[in-house]
């Protein structure tokens, strides 16, 4: 446990950003299980119109600094393609 004034308040500032950061991180992860269950039931018009939440969980996530921007647009990228190739399969 910190000892110090200064950890102190560190290690309290950790806690609140971590909490934080899960949330970004499970909107993120439960929006993906939500568009792959959806395409795997082959219905690509809900999966399309759950990608707009997708990119403003991602952009938001990339902004504050919970995941890298890069990172964000490369699952973004991900995601658009994964869909799309459903889409042309049919």
């Amino acid at each position: 446990m910190p000892i110090t004034k200064s950890a102190k308040k560190a290690y309290r500032q950790n806690l609140k950003r971590r909490k934080i950061s899960l949330i970004y991180k499970k909107k993120i992860k439960s929006l993906y299980k939500e568009i792959k269950k959806l395409i795997s039931q082959k219905k690509k018009e809900e999966a399309k119109s759950l990608l707009p939440k997708v990119y403003k969980a991602l952009d938001k996530a990339g902004k504050v600094g919970v995941i890298k921007k890069n990172t964000a647009a490369r699952k973004k990228s991900k995601i658009t393609k994964l869909i799309n190739l459903e889409i042309k399969e049919d």
